[in-house]
């Protein structure tokens, strides 16, 4: 293993493109940024070196090409940057959304790898291009640096077929392989094994909820370490109410809703994706701030958002404890997670059945990593900032070389 070590991790979206840059030697970061509105007019990269303020320079950036382009030379910024030389990049490490049943873990990219990319572009087809179009553009500029590929849905390939099936004519999972995936796999994977280490124990002999709850959500059963069921399915549009997607419905709204609004199916997948949950319901924000803030004045439908998001993670508790016989740890993390007190005690409250109690002044933070259970909860209940980009780190620095 060669000694300083410096890996940048990419995500990329269909016209974003995030990125951190860590030295693996103490997991520091040395810089961050996002490049956005890729393709589109007032784009811009956002540079930020740690310990400066951010830099934004707004330019034309026509394709993922250029924004890879950008982050390099920002790195190399005589002012900015923290690199004096390409060369000291070590690895690259790049988000991939979908992984299908190709790969139950992290890979290094070879052509072959590629060709599987490609084949689960169906699966996702907002994602994956983007994540492939990022490899082929550091593949480009950078072509003898290795790439690895860390998926979302990895960490669920341990789902046993019972959890994944759904309950459509099998041949549909053997033709189009239609089945529950999950999702948010890397961020439930450092949480649950995060979670391990600060109790000191094995997580091998834990069963944990982890729940992911930002303005997209994910609750995950994760039992000696592997997930075993998660709320997230074929698409992250499954599950509980998150900011503007419904969650789990009846199937038969879609042509309901189709026929009583003259929408043909796109629009209808479009309605329940960005219209739909917190958004939906309250009519004022897919920001759970703005609803609890509105709800705290009296807002009835603020209010009633609030509710049955609180409600769909607290059922999905339940339901993961049955799933492994019981459960030891619960976390929460992501965005609404590591950050909203109201929404850990509203849906901890009434789980006192299940060994879980939290402590009302050790729950009154924000964004801290630490354990909030109260004296006697049987049930160890967590906060657990979540770090994707750290995860992804540490893969590609196992898997690379």
């Amino acid at each position: 293993m060669q000694f300083d070590m410096k890996i940048l991790v990419i995500n990329c979206g269909s016209s974003s493109l995030k990125y951190q840059l860590f030295d693996m030697d103490n997991e520091a970061v040395l810089a961050k940024g996002l490049v956005e509105r890729i393709g589109i007019d007032g784009s811009q990269i956002k540079h930020t070196k740690t310990g400066m303020d951010a830099v934004t320079h707004i330019t034309p950036i026509p394709d993922h090409k250029v924004a890879i382009k950008l982050v390099l030379d920002a790195l190399l910024d005589k002012n900015h940057g923290v690199l004096s030389s390409l060369s000291e990049l070590s690895a690259i490490g790049h988000r991939v959304v979908h992984g299908a049943e190709e790969f139950a873990t992290s890979v290094k990219i070879d052509a072959k790898v590629m060709d599987a990319l490609k084949r689960c572009i169906p699966l996702a087809p907002l994602h994956n291009p983007a994540n492939i179009m990022g490899i082929e553009a550091v593949t480009e500029a950078l072509p003898n640096i290795p790439q690895v590929g860390v998926f979302d849905t990895a960490f669920h390939q341990t789902m046993p077929r019972h959890a994944f099936i759904y309950g459509v004519p099998y041949e549909y999972y053997e033709k189009h392989k239609i089945r529950r995936y999950g999702f948010h796999g890397t961020s439930h994977y450092f949480v649950s094994h995060r979670a391990a280490e600060m109790l000191g124990q094995p997580i091998e002999k834990l069963k944990i909820v982890t729940c992911h709850l930002g303005n997209g959500s994910s609750i995950t059963a994760v039992d000696g370490g592997k997930s075993v069921d998660t709320s997230m399915g074929f698409t992250p549009l499954a599950g509980v109410l998150m900011g503007t997607r419904s969650g789990d419905v009846d199937p038969a709204l879609l042509p309901f809703i189709a026929k009583a609004e003259n929408m043909n199916l796109d629009q209808v997948d479009a309605l329940l994706n960005k219209k739909s949950g917190l958004l939906g319901i309250s009519g004022l924000s897919s920001d759970l701030r703005d609803v609890e803030s509105a709800a705290a004045k009296g807002d009835a439908r603020a209010k009633l958002a609030e509710d049955v998001l609180n409600y769909g993670v607290k059922k999905f508790i339940g339901a993961y404890a049955a799933a492994m016989g019981g459960i030891d740890v619960l976390v929460f993390t992501a965005g609404v997670g590591e950050n909203s007190a109201s929404t850990r005690a509203a849906v901890c409250d009434g789980l006192e059945f299940l060994g879980i109690k939290i402590d009302p002044v050790k729950n009154d933070m924000r964004g801290k990593e630490m354990e909030i259970s109260a004296a006697g909860s049987r049930v160890h209940v967590m906060v657990i900032p979540t770090n994707e980009e750290l995860m992804i780190a540490r893969d590609t620095k196992r898997l690379a070389f």
